[in-house]
């Protein structure tokens, strides 16, 4: 049995928002300090953020000092009430919302700090006609969003995360259902893909996407890619006849569109079947925006891969009607869900809100490639693990993925 520490009890005394109460809150817009106990560092690299917030960094060493001082009030004297307070695992902001509500303070701890809210991870099953069902998996502290596809007595995981493995392996089961695939759209460079992982602990087949090969895919996998986009310039190393261009599961069929520009092999999903399809867009098109040009090709390459993007946008995407639903890979601060809390939408919502799809090439490759956000922390190692080309363990894979996706152009 595992002891647990004094601090570790108290944390559980001190009053506290849990992780899963955190994403309304920060949604809301009503206004809430946060106040960030960790070191500069991790908080530069990863905060919480969202309109209404104020994030302000005070580190745990000063709450010790200022106890013993007893100028604990001086640390928040221009902080705005209610206060959250945060740190890694909830404990040293335990300790100081402690301090602050003895001195008066309206301060509320975050249960479990940090990596809980990294932890959060959500089902919720989409309200839309469809020949099978849909759950979307969101992942509030990143925006990551992974789907899953079900249809007698068979699954499908659409960019799965290696962190919540079991996750898709239980929901599975509980379904009575055999996971068949487990799908990345691209090249993921914010999150470690669990496709690997799901098909070590299931009898599911891990899919990428053609393309990956050229970028130097290093693990065994199916991959999928658009026939008519391959044509006849397939290099010979990889043939037209080894990768596929629909999956089938159960009763509904997956057809795969190759849709680059965000990166040169993503893909986007169509699944067939009710009132209009579904299209799971992976990173080329989002509720807010559109694919970021420069992960894969850097800064150089970026307006090459925008005008890609724009191709891919008029030649694969806008030819689909309206009544279209737009599932996508990710969602920033900017996304609004639905009612249900899902994040999908109409294409004709989005042809109607975001200017990106109307624009011209020119203007496009423009808007796409100037005020980028940064790149995703360890983007690059990131890429690499999700190739095969370095290993990490499970906390190491943890790490590096914390924080922000930063994959869109915002709108």
């Amino acid at each position: 049995m595992t002891e647990r520490s004094d601090a570790a009890d108290a944390a559980d005394e001190t009053p506290s928002i849990a992780p899963d109460a955190l994403p309304e809150r920060l949604q809301s817009g009503d206004s809430m300090t946060v106040l960030d106990v960790r070191d500069r560092d991790e908080f530069e690299r990863w905060h919480l953020t969202g309109d209404g917030i104020e994030a302000v960094q005070v580190p745990h060493m000063k709450f010790v000092q200022a106890q013993a001082t007893g100028d604990v009030p001086d640390l928040v004297t221009d902080l705005e009430e209610p206060i959250l307070a945060v740190c890694g695992h909830g404990e040293a902001s335990a300790h100081a919302v402690d301090l602050l509500r003895d001195a008066g303070i309206d301060a509320a701890n975050l249960a479990g700090g940090m990596d809980a809210w990294a932890d959060l991870y959500r089902v919720r099953e989409l309200d839309i006609d469809a020949p099978a069902r849909v759950l979307q998996y969101d992942r509030p502290s990143s925006g990551c969003l992974g789907y899953a596809i079900y249809s007698s007595g068979e699954a499908a995981v659409i960019d799965p995360l290696r962190a919540f493995t079991d996750r898709y392996d239980a929901d599975a089961t509980d379904r009575d259902a055999a996971l068949t695939y487990a799908i990345d759209t691209h090249v993921h460079a914010d999150h470690v893909s669990g496709v690997r992982a799901l098909a070590d602990r299931t009898d599911a087949t891990a899919v990428v996407p053609d393309g990956a090969t050229e970028r130097g895919l290093a693990f065994d996998a199916m991959t999928v890619g658009d026939a008519a986009e391959r044509g006849s310039e397939t290099p010979a190393s990889h043939t037209q006849q080894d990768a596929v261009d629909e999956l089938r599961i159960g009763d509904v069929t997956l057809t795969v569109l190759a849709t680059p520009g965000h990166t040169t092999d993503s893909i986007s999903l169509r699944l067939e079947g009710g009132d209009s399809p579904i299209l799971f867009t992976g990173d080329t098109l989002f509720l807010e925006g559109v694919g970021r040009p420069d992960l894969e090709r850097g800064d150089d390459g970026a307006a090459a891969a925008a005008e890609q993007l724009y191709e891919t946008l008029r030649t694969h995407l806008l030819e689909h009607p309206d009544e279209t639903t737009v599932a996508p890979g990710h969602y920033s601060d900017a996304a609004e869900p639905r009612d249900d809390g899902t994040y999908v939408a109409r294409l004709g919502a989005l042809r109607d809100r975001l200017d990106a799809l109307s624009m011209d090439d020119t203007a496009f490759v423009a808007h796409a490639t100037s005020a980028l956000p940064p790149r995703p922390s360890n983007y690059e190692r990131i890429v690499a693990a999700n190739l095969g080309l370095e290993d990490v363990d499970a906390d190491t894979a943890f790490e590096l993925e914390l924080g922000p996706n930063n994959c869109a152009v915002a709108d």
